[in-house]
């Protein structure tokens, strides 16, 4: 087992996320009609309130607003549909509630208006390269960021650690070049992204603690994923429990946070890990209970 990474993660409004003792569970807010779980099923702003709040219910540290689907195949929307979208949700959440409110983007665009209805974090799952402005709005605004990797719409190098250095190692230099600050930035190694097979996923879970040379703290993104349905045989609503298990198993090689749409069987999952990391800690330390 490995300690989780250790930090404070700063984000926009003078807020932060303890990320010290315990997983953070960052709830996914799909206001999209063609998401790859459940699509079409929070896709009016009502909707996706109700259900935002329903995870708020059920543990989540942070929502993650999206409003374009990024499962492979899936349509494109224009920038002002993507705002028309998620900003309404944003500042219906932000005069409700004080949860951390994350915009799932690649958009500079999107993101601004995001921000300044009240999102605390950017979640860019193209890793600051197919926008790059994205990392100046982050840096003005003091947001956030969460740079994830991806394999998409590009050739990758054999060794799936070596790919991740590699993209990722780029992204931050952008978001260094754009005056992000280090503790601001969390990465994400982007599960299911031109990860194709089951067993690129299961490499990239067993050497996850590899990652931690970035000295960032690391998000999980596995829920409901493919190469879930490849290794139990269920469709995209029944893999909860597999979800589950990559969390604790992560969680013990030392992600922070975990991105998932049931939050509450992964915040039972994060409390045994936690108890299990709080022993092993204590162990090593040589204090009796």
């Amino acid at each position: 087992m490995s300690t989780a990474n250790r930090s404070i993660w700063r984000v926009a409004h003078g807020r932060d996320l303890d990320l010290t003792a315990r997983g953070a569970l960052m709830a996914i807010i799909n206001v999209t009609p063609d998401s790859f779980s459940d699509g079409g099923l929070h896709a009016t702003t009502e909707k996706a309130v109700a259900h935002a709040f329903a995870c708020v219910e059920a543990g989540a540290d942070i929502l993650d607003i999206g409003g374009e689907s990024t499962r492979p195949g899936a349509a494109e929307v224009t920038p002002e549909e993507e705002m028309e979208r998620v900003v309404p949700v944003i500042e219906a959440l932000v005069a409700r509630t004080d949860v951390l409110l994350s915009i799932d983007t690649y958009r500079a665009d999107t993101a601004r208006a995001a921000i300044a209805a009240g999102a605390h974090i950017i979640n860019d799952v193209h890793g600051l390269q197919r926008e790059p402005d994205i990392a100046s709005v982050a840096a003005a605004s003091g947001a956030g960021l969460c740079i994830m990797h991806t394999g998409r719409g590009r050739e990758t190098l054999s060794d799936i650690i070596k790919d991740q250095f590699f993209f990722l190692g780029q992204s931050l230099d952008i978001a260094r070049a754009a005056g992000v600050l280090p503790q601001a930035i969390t990465l994400d190694p982007g599960f299911g992204f031109a990860k194709e097979t089951a067993e690129e996923n299961i490499e990239l879970m067993v050497r996850f603690e590899e990652l931690h040379r970035f000295g960032l703290p690391l998000l999980a993104g596995t829920s409901r994923k493919r190469f879930l349905g490849t290794l139990t045989g269920r469709d995209a609503a029944g893999r909860d429990a597999a979800t589950a298990a990559t969390t604790i198993a992560l969680r013990l090689k030392g992600a922070a946070v975990f991105r998932v749409h049931n939050v509450a069987i992964n915040r039972d999952a994060l409390a045994v890990a936690d108890a299990m990391l709080a022993t092993q800690k204590r162990l090593a330390e040589g204090v009796t209970p």
